[in-house]
């Protein structure tokens, strides 16, 4: 009898897992990389998922001081630049405005405490799901039986992939408050022109009422002047003398 294939998102979850893993390898056996391999790197499928760790992109554990963050991000902003490599300009100036990218959110105390407090979160969450897993184990009667996060290679790898997402989910954050950040200036400029609109016709209101006023104070001068009364206009056309009847005269 056949096994039933598995699930569309255990296969999803598996293909994360390897390609993680394989990347990992590669960053152990190299750290630098040549200027060709770092642009394949940076801009590989799937590189804007990764790429929104900072950490991720220079290479570096996230405990790294601050200076030897700034000595990484110089090496690889020179191994990327377009400068360096003229056959393959326009990747190489994607390459370099990712490194440049990932630099000034470290440099910034506040975003690089941010990053942290993502590894930190990822860490607490991690230690969370194990001791659910144990109290499942003891509730089972197998307390002694090991996990596989009990390996510390294993242990990290599952720590790295909650990072991955946590930073995945500050991203979509991001990007919705700044769409309704953007729909909020949006209405508040719809506001500012109609009141400006509103003040406009006020303005030409008061313009025509004052330009009439003069007009309305002369028809009332006139008014008073004629005993408040208004001088009828005479009707136009010709006029008209009825013929005088003559008398009439009987003879007798």
């Amino acid at each position: 009898m056949s096994k039933e294939p598995a699930s569309t998102s255990s296969q999803s979850k598996n293909r994360f897992d390897e390609a993680i893993k394989e990347i990992k390898e590669i960053e152990r056996k190299d750290a630098v990389l040549t200027s060709k391999q770092q642009i394949e790197r940076l801009l590989r499928p799937g590189s804007t998922y990764f790429n929104l760790n900072p950490f991720e992109v220079l290479q570096l554990d996230h405990t790294t001081p601050i200076e030897e963050i700034k000595k990484k991000y110089k090496r690889l902003s020179i191994l990327v630049h377009p400068d360096k490599n003229q056959d393959d300009k326009d990747r190489a100036e994607t390459a370099f405005e990712i490194i440049n990218r990932a630099w000034k959110i470290l440099e910034n105390d506040v975003t690089r405490k941010k990053c942290l407090a993502v590894y930190e979160e990822a860490k607490e969450r991690t230690d969370l799901l194990l001791a659910e897993k144990r109290k499942k184990l003891k509730k089972e009667g197998k307390p002694d039986e090991k996990l596989p996060e009990d390996d510390p290679e294993k242990y990290k790898h599952s720590q790295y992939v909650l990072v991955m997402k946590l930073f995945a989910d500050m991203e979509r954050k991001r990007q919705q408050l700044e769409v309704r950040d953007m729909e909020e200036r949006k209405r508040k400029r719809e506001q500012e022109i109609e009141e400006e609109e509103a003040k406009k016709m006020q303005k030409e209101f008061a313009k025509n009422f004052e330009e009439s006023r003069q007009e309305r104070v002369n028809s009332w001068h006139d008014f008073v002047a004629g005993g408040g009364k208004k001088k009828k206009a005479k009707k136009a056309g010709p006029s008209f003398n009825p013929p005088k009847v003559k008398a009439e005269t009987r003879h007798h």
